[in-house]
């Protein structure tokens, strides 16, 4: 896959930049490791997001990038505080960056917003931005309408530019088929969730190992901001909330910090477990070393028994 050679880096993949998880520490493991780590803004004020690039910079001389949430109050600090600090890639969610692009690639920054839907993703490209990552609905977090096997080709088939493929990747199989679909690489999050330097609470890490295929669920369709969790109280609440009309106001409040809970304080009743439909993959706590190595190795083996059965 053409990403290693766009990144610098061992591995076709990117780590997500998952809010409240996503840290300094983390994204310098994981690009430690040969792909390619990303810090989380959205859990940070912009003194915070300065201080993990620096603790991220301490532990590693190899490239990470940011992901920045556009809603973000702060949002205004931050796009400046990563343009001044030159990180090597910038991703985007929850918003469109326009007014931001030009001043980030006129520092050499790498730009790739994320889209889930190929409208976004048409209106990403007219900005001149470096890729786009197609995330599908098998993803964990905030999702869009479309699954990656949907998403991915049409926007291959329409937008030129590299496109990054995420959601429902978690194995060697799964890259490969992002491959298929004309990907240059994929972005993963809930494959990180098992790893040992993920700094999740250990109460959330035995969540993601014991889930079963029926504990996803989607929260927040009925205000237009669909999340994919795991089943808990709390997500139970919530469903019976919307089911009863509850106001956008109403249910934001109702999950104010929850994410927070869940990663930090391991609060598994109360908290949002975030994690994709691939949490059922995820077995045991690995290395991310380990982890990447599982997954390309198996990528290579996938690949080479499908090459050698279309040459028979």
């Amino acid at each position: 896959m053409k990403l290693q050679k766009i990144l610098s880096i061992d591995y076709p993949i990117i780590q997500g930049g998952m809010a409240h998880i996503a840290t300094g520490a983390f994204a310098a493991a994981v690009s430690e490791a040969g792909a390619f780590g990303m810090i989380g803004a959205g859990g940070y004020t912009t003194q915070q997001l300065r201080e993990e690039i620096l603790i991220a910079r301490s532990l590693t001389d190899k490239p990470f990038g940011v992901n920045l949430m556009l809603l973000h109050p702060e949002i205004e600090e931050q796009a400046k505080l990563v343009e001044e600090m030159v990180v090597a890639m910038i991703t985007t969610g929850a918003g469109n960056p326009g007014r931001f692009v030009e001043a980030w690639k006129n520092k050499g920054i790498k730009v790739f917003p994320v889209v889930g839907d190929p409208a976004l993703g048409f209106r990403m490209a007219r900005l001149g931005v470096d890729g786009l990552i197609a995330e599908g609905n098998e993803a964990g977090g905030h999702i869009g309408p479309m699954t990656t096997m949907t998403l991915v080709p049409q926007l291959i088939d329409r937008v030129d530019l590299p496109i990054i493929a995420a959601g429902g990747i978690a194995s060697g199989r799964q890259l490969l088929a992002a491959e298929a679909l004309g990907a240059i690489g994929v972005q993963m999050g809930t494959a990180f969730l098992g790893t040992q330097e993920c700094p999740i609470h250990d109460n959330y890490k035995q969540r993601v190992l014991s889930a079963n295929s029926s504990n996803s669920k989607v929260i927040g369709r009925s205000i237009g901001l669909p999340l994919r969790v795991l089943n808990n109280p709390m997500v139970r609440s919530y469903l019976e909330m919307e089911t009863q009309g509850k106001s956008k106001e109403e249910l934001e409040h109702f999950t104010l910090g929850a994410l927070r809970r869940a990663a930090r304080e391991g609060d598994i009743k109360n908290g949002s477990l975030m994690a994709g439909l691939v949490v059922t993959q995820i077995k045991e706590i690995l290395p991310v070393r380990e982890l990447l190595e599982r997954l390309y190795q198996d990528y290579l083996r996938e690949k080479a028994r499908l090459c050698h059965e279309n040459s028979k």
